[in-house]
């Protein structure tokens, strides 16, 4: 196993802390890893990405310039990114931000409408959460009770208050995984 993502939206979505989750969890698991982040200057409202890659071999490099999947955030994510995705990759976007589809045809691409969801949960800010459960949904590449685990440790114990809201986040985004795999 060999998984190559990224992570990609405005500052203050969680985008990095999606990834030091898949990240963390992977460690947890006993794989290599690396988690490479990338924001701009103003942090809330600018752009924010990070590559992580998560293997059962060492690793060579941290960069991630050809990535088997991209979770974007918002729709600059999705235009800067789409195109480095390996063909027969994965793209998972927030259908709730975003009002364009990927232009790749030769990718499997999920539609999340991620914030969507976390207002019915109840907390604008798991929209990341959902986002990651979809990505854990159709990849597979760590376990969700090892993400669960994970989180009690990348989360400061101020907000460990959210996790139960972020569980059930990313419960629903494993529910869209499984209906889009299903519907093939």
């Amino acid at each position: 196993m060999h998984e190559e993502v990224i992570f990609a939206g405005f500052g203050g979505q969680g985008v990095l802390l999606m990834g030091q989750l898949v990240t963390y969890a992977g460690m947890m698991e006993g794989r290599n890893v690396t988690w490479m982040p990338s924001y701009g200057p103003e942090m809330r409202g600018g752009t924010a990405n990070c590559g992580v890659v998560v293997s059962e071999k060492e690793i060579a490099s941290p960069l991630v310039s050809e990535p088997t999947s991209v979770v974007a955030m918002n729709r600059p994510s999705l235009e800067k990114f789409q195109g480095m995705v390996r063909p027969g990759g994965l793209i998972i976007y927030n259908s709730s931000l975003v009002d364009v589809k990927p232009t790749r045809n030769d990718v499997r691409v999920l539609a999340v409408p991620a914030n969507e969801i976390a207002d019915e949960i109840g907390d604008t800010r798991v929209a990341n959460m959902v986002a990651l459960g979809a990505y854990l949904g159709v990849t597979r590449v760590v376990s969700v009770d090892t993400v669960l685990e994970a989180m009690k440790k990348v989360l400061p114990e101020r907000r460990h208050g959210l996790i139960p809201f972020n569980q059930k986040a990313i419960a629903r985004g494993m529910d869209i995984a499984a209906a889009a795999l299903k519907a093939g």
